[in-house]
């Protein structure tokens, strides 16, 4: 299992659009996927489920991936947060 903490800068936070980029950038791997607020873990390959953490700016989110393609898939991710300017 690999994991990164990632700070959310983006002034909205984790909102719709960089969400539906995230997600579909992790439904392209076979990895489990997931993403931990608050307490919280939802599947990162659920639009749904990440909306519902409603994560603000300035939040500590933990990205996980647990698989085949573990270490590609969470380089992927933060990659395309970072592209967005949602993370740091």
């Amino acid at each position: 299992m690999k994991e990164a903490v990632v700070l959310v800068v983006d002034p909205v936070g984790l909102h719709a659009r960089p969400a539906t980029v995230a997600v579909n950038a992790a439904s392209k791997f076979k990895c489990e996927v997931k993403v931990a607020f608050k307490g919280r873990s939802v599947n990162m390959k659920s639009i749904m489920g990440v909306m519902s953490l409603g994560i603000p700016t300035q939040s500590e989110i933990t990205i996980t991936c647990d698989g085949d393609d573990e270490d590609h898939a969470l380089a992927t991710i933060v990659d395309v947060l970072r592209t967005q300017n949602v993370i740091q």
